[in-house]
């Protein structure tokens, strides 16, 4: 007979295990199936471990620059060993924690690999061979998805290297190619850029960052220019064969044809979702010509007792998306009213300087109809900016003219990642311009350019000219 479970989440990932706790916690018998590492790409090769390697080259440009504060050091090296060990015992207590919490919280971890027999049944293949059929009342699939590479340029681990490799590596390549210059891309780039590499990154599309407000990327791309970073856009990397040792990649450029020399190339072109294998159709669960899982808002598939959340259901791919999608869906499968409003998503680069946006650009707002009134405040305004020495960058607030609401952000300078939960909460309540401009900030913290980035949409900005 086989085992029977309330709900059955195939993933452990941010999408899948948050999923798992919330079910449980709503009274459920939950099963979590994971084919490798509770936590996911984000946590075991993603997120968390391309933070820790970032954390690092910001410290060793820090000290690089410490002469200008009055503290003299000597010489910086990289144990690169070391370093890669500390990355690892953060992502492995991470991923124990991710284990005690599915414990505490009652929910049965199975090692596996799961795939459809049914509707509503699935069949778990373990590491040694053994087969179980497990029925279910509802199932929520987290499955994620994985880097893609390019016919010319297939992932070999050693030359030829996804985000996973490029943050594994044992010693720090002299030069590295980036193929593709979206987020890990220029994470990655910059990180080591800042321990010596030299850093070339081509992208196709016409600038970096691809969608993002172009202010933003201008900022960006002075910053990338004083590390080192040599960057091509509407350009493509062609082909690449093997010389002494090195690759040598073909790259067409508005400017005629170049041959970059690489130790290593990072394919950072996009992510495809992981649902070969799964037997979706067994279960009558739909996916689009990309093979990602077509869902509602509640993140129901077109079997309406399987639920699909995260990377596997398309972009933008980020672990706070996919978990708040696991909760909806958790408490969707339990008949909660509840559905997906990604209004107020924000999102952070952790670039140098870092980038955060949350709500909608200028461009779009303005497209969407709104008269638009954008206040634009930089950090070299800001004095807690200029007393940590990080001046550049600015944040950008979008306003209805007619209602004062606020409609977007931007963000480019310290610790946008930090400051933009602030005006993702302000979206999400339905704040305006105005509430987020009566809020008084603490002085003197990077806050305030928020403050006056509200006041300055009002035309009433203290610290910059009004316009």
């Amino acid at each position: 007979m086989a085992r029977h479970a309330d709900v059955v989440v195939v993933g452990g990932g941010p999408g899948g295990y948050p999923a798992a706790i919330r079910a449980a916690q709503l009274g459920k018998r939950v099963l979590l199936v994971e084919r490798h590492k509770l936590g996911g790409e984000c946590l075991n090769y993603g997120c968390i471990p391309s933070k820790a390697l970032i954390h690092t080259g910001n410290l060793v440009a820090s000290i690089r620059r410490a002469g200008e504060w009055g503290v003299l050091t000597g010489p910086v090296a990289v144990d690169m060993g070391r370093l890669q060990a500390w990355k690892a015992s953060v992502v492995d207590r991470l991923v124990g924690g991710v284990g005690q919490l599915l414990k505490g919280n009652g929910v049965e971890v199975v090692s596996g690999e799961a795939s459809f027999v049914g509707p509503k049944a699935l069949e778990v293949r373990t590491g040694d061979g053994t087969r179980e059929e497990v029925s279910f009342d509802r199932a929520i699939l987290a499955t994620g998805g994985r880097p893609s590479d390019l016919p010319a340029f297939r992932f070999d681990g050693t030359r030829i290297l996804s985000t996973k490799e490029a943050l594994e590596l044992p010693r720090i390549p002299g030069t590295m190619l980036v193929i593709g210059g979206g987020v890990s891309g220029l994470e990655i780039g910059t990180f080591y850029a800042k321990l010596g590499t030299k850093v070339v990154v081509v992208e196709i599309l016409e600038q970096l960052l691809p969608g993002m407000d172009p202010e933003v990327v201008r900022v960006l791309g002075r910053s990338l220019k004083r590390l080192g970073i040599e960057s091509h856009v509407k350009s493509q990397a062609k082909a690449w064969r093997e010389a002494d040792g090195r690759a040598v990649v073909d790259v067409e450029t508005p400017e005629g044809s170049l041959e970059v020399l690489a130790d290593v190339v990072l394919v950072t072109v996009g992510r495809r979702a992981n649902t070969a294998g799964l037997g979706l159709d067994r279960a009558g669960v739909k996916a689009d010509a990309k093979g990602q899982i077509l869902v509602d808002r509640q993140m129901r598939t077109s079997n309406p007792d399987v639920f699909a959340v995260g990377d596997v259901v398309g972009p933008p791919f980020l672990a706070h998306k996919a978990t708040r999608e696991g909760l909806v869906a958790a408490e969707a499968s339990a008949g909660r009213p509840t559905e997906v409003d990604h209004g107020a998503l924000p999102s952070a680069i952790f670039t140098d300087p870092e980038i955060a946006t949350v709500g909608r650009f200028e461009v779009q707002a303005t497209a969407s109809g709104h008269r638009v009134r954008i206040g634009k405040v930089p950090f070299a305004a800001i004095g807690r900016a200029l007393t940590e020495g990080e001046s550049e960058g600015f944040v950008k607030i979008v306003m209805d003219a007619d209602s004062k609401l606020l409609l977007g952000a931007q963000i480019i300078g310290p610790r946008a990642s930090d400051l933009i939960s602030e005006l993702a909460l302000a979206i999400e309540m339905g704040a305006t311009v105005e509430d987020v401009a009566l809020t008084t900030h603490p002085h003197p913290t990077l806050p305030e350019g928020i403050l006056e980035g509200a006041e300055a949409a009002l035309g009433q900005a203290i610290h910059v000219l009004n316009r």
